[in-house]
């Protein structure tokens, strides 16, 4: 397949213009300043896809917002939902483009409050350029980067099919909340940072009171060591968390799985990191999937506890989930426990992930190509 980046749309989606863009829209249209809050709340708490739909706007408005503006909405493709409620859905684009999101049931202290009730995984890329040597996203190469409101959109659809499974808090009881996502997690396929700019407008639009109104706070930026991003990502505003997917914490490790670590060694990287710690007094989390044979040997713990305590880090300790094509395993979990024990031994905050999606291919890309694969094998099959 092609990694040329898709083409523009003729005309932006409404949903990658922020609150200012639109004022100034609805200004030039000659409507009062309430119409942009009815137009907001269509968009981002009805979820409309249609400008038939948003009956309290005038046909004339609408039709002069349907010259300037469409509306592509994801199409869902496919969803796998596993025994734990974990759930997996693969969207299609505007451009026949895939990409995936997995929402994961409450869990406590992965990356947002005591209970993180729903936490939606989203995409930023198709594919993904970094070829992370574990990781299915890159296997069939990098395509494009999405564009904000493709990365929105993500969001938007969970939302606005609110039916999904109540989350539960730990005792089993469901949990009342007035929505499905609590906390968005940036850590599906693509490496985020290197699609920044669109990136950073998503959020900022999934995060205002008048866009999707998910607090800085719950949501969490993966990368897997982009050092100049992460250090203007630190300088931004906004009180958005850091992960780093490190899954290594000497080069010896990285090297070997990671490819960005020629570029950016484990040295830059946590200088990188202490900036960002500097700069927001925010934990940062450090992703660590366990692979056996690689990264899940007891003498491997020491750096890593090491690194954790320079940066005032948690490390979410991740066992490998298989990925077709892949020779890489997860160790057993006796070998897991013994890891997580030697951290909390040495006074490191670390999380073993309990089970979520090992039973749908969680893992980033793996149902975008087993899809993609079916379709190419029966090319008279529609989504």
């Amino acid at each position: 397949m092609s990694s040329i980046p898709a083409a523009q749309p003729a005309k932006p989606d409404i949903r990658s213009q922020t609150y200012d863009e639109l004022k100034v829209v609805m200004a030039e249209l000659g409507q009062p300043g309430y119409r942009l809050d009815q137009l907001l709340n269509w968009l981002y708490r009805h979820h409309t896809s249609s400008w038939d739909k948003m009956v309290n706007l005038s046909a004339s408005l609408r039709a002069s917002l349907g010259e300037r503006f469409a509306l592509y909405p994801l199409a869902e493709v496919r969803r796998q939902g596993s025994s734990d409620v974990t759930q997996k859905f693969l969207w299609k684009l505007s451009d026949g483009a895939m990409v995936e999101s997995v929402l994961i049931p409450a869990n406590p202290s992965l990356y947002g409050e005591k209970s993180d009730r729903h936490t939606l995984c989203i995409s930023t890329q198709v594919g993904c350029a970094y070829g992370c040597r574990f990781c299915a996203s890159g296997l069939d190469g990098w395509k494009r980067n999405l564009r904000v409101e493709e990365i929105v959109g993500q969001v938007s659809a969970i939302e606005a099919q609110g039916l999904l499974s109540p989350a539960k808090d730990e005792a089993g009881n469901p949990i009342k909340s007035d929505r499905v996502v609590n906390n968005i997690v940036v850590m599906g396929m693509g490496e985020p940072m290197a699609n920044y700019d669109n990136l950073m407008k998503a959020l900022r639009i999934i995060n205002a009171p008048w866009g999707l109104n998910i607090g800085a706070r719950k949501i969490t930026v993966s990368t897997s060591g982009l050092v100049p991003q992460i250090k203007k990502f630190a300088d931004e505003p906004e009180q958005f968390r850091l992960a780093i997917s490190l899954h290594g914490a000497t080069d010896e490790v990285r090297d070997r799985i990671m490819p960005v670590n020629k570029k950016y060694p484990v040295n830059l990287l946590t200088d990188a990191c202490e900036y960002y710690q500097n700069r927001k007094a925010r934990m940062i989390t450090l992703e660590y999937i366990l692979i056996a044979g690689v990264n899940d040997d007891i003498a491997e713990v020491r750096p890593l506890a090491r690194m954790a305590k320079r940066l005032n880090a948690k490390v979410n300790l991740i066992p490998y989930n298989q990925v077709d094509g892949l020779t890489w395993n997860r160790p057993s979990e006796e070998r897991q426990l013994a890891f997580a024990e030697g951290l909390r031994s040495a006074g490191t905050l670390v999380t073993l992930r309990l089970e979520k999606g090992h039973d749908i291919a969680a893992a980033c890309g793996q149902l975008r190509l087993k899809t993609e694969k079916e379709m190419a094998d029966s090319p008279l099959t529609t989504a």
